[in-house]
Protein backbone atom coordinates (compact mmCIF):
# COMPACT_ATOMS: atom_id res chain seq x y z
CA UNK A 1 0.00 0.00 0.00
CA UNK A 2 1.66 3.47 -0.83
CA UNK A 3 0.60 5.82 1.79
CA UNK A 4 0.32 9.39 1.76
CA UNK A 5 2.78 11.00 3.98
CA UNK A 6 1.30 14.74 5.37
CA UNK A 7 2.50 17.59 7.55
CA UNK A 8 -0.05 19.17 10.04
CA UNK A 9 0.42 23.03 10.30
CA UNK A 10 -1.57 24.55 13.06
CA UNK A 11 -0.39 26.83 16.53
CA UNK A 12 -2.48 24.77 18.39
CA UNK A 13 -1.13 21.35 19.59
CA UNK A 14 -4.54 19.98 20.94
CA UNK A 15 -6.04 20.14 17.30
CA UNK A 16 -3.04 18.57 15.57
CA UNK A 17 -3.27 16.07 18.15
CA UNK A 18 -7.09 15.30 17.61
CA UNK A 19 -6.12 15.66 13.81
CA UNK A 20 -3.84 12.83 14.17
CA UNK A 21 -5.39 10.59 16.23
CA UNK A 22 -8.51 10.68 13.24
CA UNK A 23 -6.05 9.99 10.53
CA UNK A 24 -4.58 7.16 12.57
CA UNK A 25 -7.62 5.45 11.69
CA UNK A 26 -6.98 5.57 7.83
CA UNK A 27 -3.71 2.76 6.70
CA UNK A 28 -3.14 5.16 3.78
CA UNK A 29 -2.45 8.43 5.36
CA UNK A 30 0.51 8.82 8.03
CA UNK A 31 1.47 11.97 9.33
CA UNK A 32 5.24 12.34 9.47
CA UNK A 33 5.22 16.00 10.84
CA UNK A 34 3.52 18.58 13.08
CA UNK A 35 4.63 22.43 12.64
CA UNK A 36 3.28 25.27 15.29
CA UNK A 37 3.81 27.84 12.15
CA UNK A 38 5.26 28.37 8.32
CA UNK A 39 8.43 29.03 9.73
CA UNK A 40 9.04 25.52 11.34
CA UNK A 41 7.19 24.17 8.46
CA UNK A 42 9.82 25.77 6.04
CA UNK A 43 12.53 24.06 8.51
CA UNK A 44 11.14 20.87 8.67
CA UNK A 45 11.02 20.86 4.65
CA UNK A 46 14.71 20.78 4.65
CA UNK A 47 14.97 17.39 5.64
CA UNK A 48 11.17 15.80 5.09
CA UNK A 49 9.37 16.18 2.04
CA UNK A 50 5.30 15.33 2.50
CA UNK A 51 3.24 14.65 -0.47
CA UNK A 52 0.33 16.85 0.86
CA UNK A 53 0.66 19.77 3.70
CA UNK A 54 -2.99 20.76 5.89
CA UNK A 55 -2.27 23.93 6.60
CA UNK A 56 -4.25 26.37 9.51
CA UNK A 57 -4.21 30.36 8.16
CA UNK A 58 -4.44 32.19 11.58
CA UNK A 59 -1.05 31.58 13.44
CA UNK A 60 -0.33 34.35 15.30
CA UNK A 61 3.18 33.40 16.42
CA UNK A 62 5.56 33.18 13.04
CA UNK A 63 4.37 32.71 9.52
CA UNK A 64 0.60 32.81 9.18
CA UNK A 65 -0.94 30.43 6.91
CA UNK A 66 -1.31 32.71 3.42
CA UNK A 67 2.35 33.50 3.40
CA UNK A 68 2.83 29.73 3.79
CA UNK A 69 0.84 28.42 1.30
CA UNK A 70 2.37 31.54 -1.10
CA UNK A 71 6.00 29.96 -0.12
CA UNK A 72 5.21 26.31 -0.63
CA UNK A 73 3.97 27.18 -3.91
CA UNK A 74 6.98 29.02 -5.52
CA UNK A 75 9.77 26.72 -3.70
CA UNK A 76 7.64 23.06 -3.22
CA UNK A 77 5.00 23.04 -5.83
CA UNK A 78 5.41 19.83 -6.12
CA UNK A 79 3.58 19.12 -2.20
CA UNK A 80 -0.11 19.71 -2.29
CA UNK A 81 -1.85 22.09 -0.33
CA UNK A 82 -4.89 21.50 1.84
CA UNK A 83 -6.27 24.63 4.15
CA UNK A 84 -8.63 23.25 7.09
CA UNK A 85 -9.15 26.93 8.56
CA UNK A 86 -12.48 28.11 10.21
CA UNK A 87 -11.64 31.21 8.63
CA UNK A 88 -12.92 31.42 5.51
CA UNK A 89 -14.04 34.93 4.84
CA UNK A 90 -14.17 35.92 1.15
CA UNK A 91 -11.34 37.65 0.78
CA UNK A 92 -8.73 34.91 2.52
CA UNK A 93 -10.37 32.03 -0.06
CA UNK A 94 -10.16 34.44 -2.78
CA UNK A 95 -6.41 35.04 -2.14
CA UNK A 96 -5.92 31.61 -1.34
CA UNK A 97 -6.81 30.81 -4.51
CA UNK A 98 -5.00 32.89 -6.31
CA UNK A 99 -1.87 31.75 -5.15
CA UNK A 100 -3.12 27.83 -5.72
CA UNK A 101 -3.74 25.73 -3.08
CA UNK A 102 -5.38 22.19 -3.94
CA UNK A 103 -8.44 22.17 -1.07
CA UNK A 104 -10.13 23.74 1.18
CA UNK A 105 -12.15 22.09 4.21
CA UNK A 106 -13.65 24.12 7.05
CA UNK A 107 -12.49 22.90 10.85
CA UNK A 108 -16.25 22.53 11.55
CA UNK A 109 -16.44 19.89 9.04
CA UNK A 110 -13.89 17.32 10.80
CA UNK A 111 -16.17 16.11 13.80
CA UNK A 112 -14.91 13.07 12.13
CA UNK A 113 -12.55 11.97 9.95
CA UNK A 114 -14.10 10.94 7.25
CA UNK A 115 -14.42 13.90 5.00
CA UNK A 116 -10.53 14.98 5.51
CA UNK A 117 -9.25 11.89 4.95
CA UNK A 118 -11.42 12.27 1.74
CA UNK A 119 -9.99 15.77 0.48
CA UNK A 120 -6.26 14.42 1.14
CA UNK A 121 -6.77 11.22 -1.13
CA UNK A 122 -8.83 13.89 -3.78
CA UNK A 123 -6.58 16.29 -3.56
CA UNK A 124 -3.00 14.38 -3.73
CA UNK A 125 -5.26 12.04 -6.78
CA UNK A 126 -5.00 15.72 -8.49
CA UNK A 127 -8.05 16.61 -7.82
CA UNK A 128 -9.21 20.49 -5.70
CA UNK A 129 -11.46 19.98 -2.89
CA UNK A 130 -13.74 21.97 -1.53
CA UNK A 131 -15.40 21.29 1.88
CA UNK A 132 -19.30 21.11 1.93
CA UNK A 133 -20.25 23.94 3.14
CA UNK A 134 -18.06 26.07 0.69
CA UNK A 135 -19.75 23.86 -1.90
CA UNK A 136 -22.90 25.00 -0.93
CA UNK A 137 -22.22 28.20 -0.96
CA UNK A 138 -20.74 28.13 -3.91
CA UNK A 139 -23.40 26.15 -5.95
CA UNK A 140 -26.10 28.64 -4.61
CA UNK A 141 -24.96 30.95 -7.03
CA UNK A 142 -26.95 29.30 -9.58
CA UNK A 143 -30.12 28.43 -8.32
CA UNK A 144 -30.43 32.02 -6.41
CA UNK A 145 -29.53 34.11 -9.23
CA UNK A 146 -28.51 33.96 -12.69
CA UNK A 147 -25.09 35.95 -13.92
CA UNK A 148 -25.57 38.12 -16.94
CA UNK A 149 -25.44 36.11 -20.03
CA UNK A 150 -25.30 33.14 -18.10
CA UNK A 151 -26.10 30.01 -20.69
CA UNK A 152 -29.41 28.34 -20.09
CA UNK A 153 -28.86 24.98 -18.70
CA UNK A 154 -30.95 22.08 -18.91
CA UNK A 155 -33.89 20.23 -16.10
CA UNK A 156 -31.25 17.70 -15.41
CA UNK A 157 -28.29 20.23 -15.18
CA UNK A 158 -30.42 22.51 -13.08
CA UNK A 159 -31.30 19.11 -10.70
CA UNK A 160 -28.00 18.08 -10.20
CA UNK A 161 -26.68 22.25 -9.16
CA UNK A 162 -29.19 21.76 -6.46
CA UNK A 163 -28.09 18.58 -4.68
CA UNK A 164 -23.90 20.15 -5.43
CA UNK A 165 -25.78 23.15 -3.55
CA UNK A 166 -26.82 20.68 -0.52
CA UNK A 167 -23.12 19.67 -0.58
CA UNK A 168 -23.52 16.31 -2.30
CA UNK A 169 -20.50 14.44 -4.02
CA UNK A 170 -20.93 12.22 -7.39
CA UNK A 171 -21.68 9.14 -6.00
CA UNK A 172 -24.34 10.29 -3.73
CA UNK A 173 -25.97 12.57 -6.46
CA UNK A 174 -26.00 9.35 -8.78
CA UNK A 175 -27.72 7.47 -5.85
CA UNK A 176 -30.36 10.11 -5.30
CA UNK A 177 -30.84 10.42 -8.58
CA UNK A 178 -30.80 6.87 -9.81
CA UNK A 179 -28.33 7.32 -12.71
CA UNK A 180 -24.42 6.49 -12.91
CA UNK A 181 -21.74 8.85 -11.42
CA UNK A 182 -20.29 8.71 -14.81
CA UNK A 183 -23.45 10.30 -15.86
CA UNK A 184 -23.29 12.50 -13.02
CA UNK A 185 -19.45 13.79 -13.83
CA UNK A 186 -20.87 14.43 -17.17
CA UNK A 187 -23.58 16.92 -16.39
CA UNK A 188 -21.02 18.46 -14.49
CA UNK A 189 -18.66 18.67 -16.96
CA UNK A 190 -21.48 20.40 -19.23
CA UNK A 191 -22.06 23.05 -16.86
CA UNK A 192 -18.34 23.82 -16.55
CA UNK A 193 -18.17 24.06 -20.38
CA UNK A 194 -21.28 26.07 -20.83
CA UNK A 195 -19.41 28.76 -18.26
CA UNK A 196 -16.15 28.31 -20.09
CA UNK A 197 -14.68 26.97 -17.12
CA UNK A 198 -12.43 23.78 -16.36
CA UNK A 199 -12.82 22.62 -13.38
CA UNK A 200 -14.01 23.39 -9.67
CA UNK A 201 -11.34 26.10 -8.64
CA UNK A 202 -12.32 28.18 -11.77
CA UNK A 203 -15.95 28.31 -10.64
CA UNK A 204 -15.48 29.49 -7.65
CA UNK A 205 -12.80 32.23 -8.64
CA UNK A 206 -15.44 33.13 -11.31
CA UNK A 207 -17.96 33.15 -8.81
CA UNK A 208 -16.00 35.68 -6.58
CA UNK A 209 -15.05 38.06 -8.94
CA UNK A 210 -18.44 38.20 -10.50
CA UNK A 211 -19.28 39.25 -6.61
CA UNK A 212 -22.23 37.08 -7.00
CA UNK A 213 -21.61 35.24 -3.65
CA UNK A 214 -20.59 35.98 -0.32
CA UNK A 215 -18.49 33.66 1.62
CA UNK A 216 -19.21 34.25 5.69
Amino acid sequence: MVKTNIIIVDDHKMFRMGIKLMLAEYEDIEVVGEASNGNELLQMLETTKPDLVLLDIIMPDGMDGIETARRLNNNYPDIKILMLSSENSRDVINELINIGINGFISKKACDGGAELANAIRSVVSGLEYFGRDITQILYSVFVSRKAAGMPELTAREKEIIALCREGLQSKEIADRLIISTRTVDTHKNNIFRKLGINNTVELVRYAMKAGIINVE
